[in-house]
């Protein structure tokens, strides 16, 4: 099923001179044996107006960072691994098609430390940044994800947006074509999430798909059912829509600009409801999350968590407090 507004699509929002750059923090080394990260900023910056920069990370134990950051010698090297690395960083953003108007006056920094998630936080902190991208775990199928210790670390921590993808995917020559949003917990037709998720397709003047896909066909499944459902609860489907028909009118009164389609994904397992609905080169898959504590942070739910190897296209994670407007 599918149900649209009837807002005009792609090409409707402002001129991009008055849209702000979205600062976006691209975590890579020259060591890495994958661009994907870099791959995925360059994809963005053919969407929206964005300020580029990368950090890399050298791993230290604590004891060598408090010590060996003392002698000259340490510093002669970490001064020639810095110069290396900025030219490096250089050479895969222009290879990726970046243009340099895009990129900030510092687009490499090269940062050490006994933590790697901490350092990304501080960096992204240092950088005022909007959003974090990270590189595919290499050990993953070619296009599909699998989180290693960095990306679980800070999808449990990061107060930022955090940037997903698939190893060795091909992405839309013409950038970001259009916005996914899924139902993936506990579902409300207002969810903050879905609101940024609708802030970034009105920044881009491009469609939103709001989809609701369970392994079990259901959102939102009531704690009475048994684990069998929904076999003995034929009303599944007509609680999806209902909620997919309350999310639809929420964002087109509020982002009436926007052309606004809804799906249901269902099927055997994860891979079965992801692989049932169309994707394409240009899709972005936004997903919410759950607030930890009272500090904003990402906190992925274990549905989301369940969904994520199965996604064969770029994913964005929001901590659901996550201040869109004030950015």
């Amino acid at each position: 099923m599918a149900k649209k507004s009837s807002h005009p699509a792609e090409g409707q929002s402002s001129s991009e001179d008055r849209i702000p750059p979205l600062r976006v923090l691209v975590s890579w080394s020259p060591s890495s044996t994958g661009t994907e990260a870099i791959e995925f900023a360059a994809w963005l910056a053919r969407s929206t107006p964005v300020q580029i920069r990368v950090v890399s990370t050298i791993s230290q134990p604590l004891t060598v960072t408090s010590l060996s950051k003392l002698s000259g010698s340490y510093k002669q090297w970490f001064k020639k691994e810095r110069a290396t690395c900025e030219r490096a960083v250089k050479q895969a953003l222009d290879a990726a098609g970046v243009d340099k108007a895009q990129l900030d006056k510092n687009v490499s920094v090269l940062i050490a430390g006994p933590s790697r998630p901490q350092l990304l936080e501080q960096a992204a902190t240092d950088f005022n940044a909007h959003v974090i991208l990270l590189g595919a775990n290499q050990s993953a199928p070619k296009g599909r994800f699998f989180s290693g210790s960095t990306a679980d670390a800070l999808l449990h921590y990061s107060p930022l947006p955090v940037g997903l993808t698939p190893r060795g995917i091909k992405l839309s020559k013409h950038g970001v074509t259009r916005i996914n949003f899924a139902f993936t917990e506990l579902g409300r037709a207002d969810d903050p999430a879905l609101r940024h998720a609708a802030c970034i397709a009105q920044r881009g003047g491009i469609p939103l798909r709001i989809l609701a896909f369970s392994a079990k066909g259901l959102v939102d499944v009531p704690l009475e059912y048994s684990p069998t459902f929904p076999s003995d609860a034929p009303n599944w489907r007509e609680h999806s829509l209902s909620l997919l028909d309350r999310a639809h009118d929420f964002i087109a009164e509020v982002f009436p600009e926007i052309s606004v389609t809804t799906d249901i994904g269902s099927g055997h397992g994860w891979s079965g409801a992801v692989d049932s609905l169309k994707w394409k080169k240009g899709d972005l898959l936004c997903l919410g999350s759950s607030p930890m504590g009272p500090i904003e942070r990402v906190f992925i739910g274990s549905t989301a968590t369940e969904l994520l190897p199965h996604v064969g296209v770029p994913v964005l994670v929001c901590p659901s407090t996550y201040d869109t407007e004030a950015r």
